[in-house]
């Protein structure tokens, strides 16, 4: 099912079908603030292997972000940052970036032998937060690809639900989506590294 959920406001009926999916351990397309995103809940097994299955990866070498509601939230799922980290982090979030941190002992079962780190992201669109939010807890997601040889990204929620109506439960229309993805930030080594260039420059 395709539905149109708005930025502003996207509490109601849609919004609340969109959460029953999740709880209910479904994956749903998600706008975010760079391109569509596949989504499920971190905490159903069953989400994330199928997630993984669609991905066309084992779930142990699986290489989702994980999408938070606040920053106060990431602290429960990473090791303590170091003060310069976290300050640029919170100088660029919510915004389009994927900062790779080290995870702890909070993230799931299914990921904690093979996954040391984690990318953290926290979009701004109120669609995904408010998801998260009301969730209450971090959703996984991977970026929606194109078939087409010239455009890595899918970005008009119709056509993405025309290629995947019998593969996912749902598809969010929160408009177009745009043609880059993320920014994404090596946050585990003595220096910061960014190992590639998204949408947006990283602000020191």
């Amino acid at each position: 099912m395709l539905l149109r959920i708005f930025e502003e406001n996207p509490e109601g009926r849609q919004f609340n079908t969109i959460m029953d999916i999740i709880y209910n351990g479904g994956l749903v397309i998600i706008p975010t603030d760079t391109v569509y995103s596949i989504a499920c809940n971190m905490n159903s097994k069953k989400a994330v292997e199928k997630l993984a299955l669609l991905k066309g990866v084992k779930l142990k070498d699986a290489d989702f972000s994980f999408i938070f509601g606040d920053l106060n939230s990431v602290s429960e799922y990473t090791k303590p940052m170091h003060n310069t980290v976290f300050k640029m982090i919170k100088k660029n979030l919510p915004g389009p970036f994927t900062f790779i941190l080290e995870a702890n002992n909070n993230i799931p079962n299914y990921f904690r032998s093979s996954k040391k780190t984690i990318g953290v992201r926290i979009p701004d669109n109120n669609i995904v937060r408010t998801i998260v939010k009301t969730l209450n807890n971090p959703i996984l997601v991977t970026s929606v690809h194109a078939d087409d040889e010239y455009t890595e990204y899918m970005t008009d929620p119709t056509l993405i639900h025309e290629k995947y109506i019998n593969t996912v439960d749902a598809v969010i229309d929160g408009g177009y989506g745009k043609i880059e993805a993320s920014t994404v930030v090596d946050c585990t080594g003595d220096t910061i590294e960014i190992i590639r260039h998204g949408v947006a420059e990283l602000i020191n």
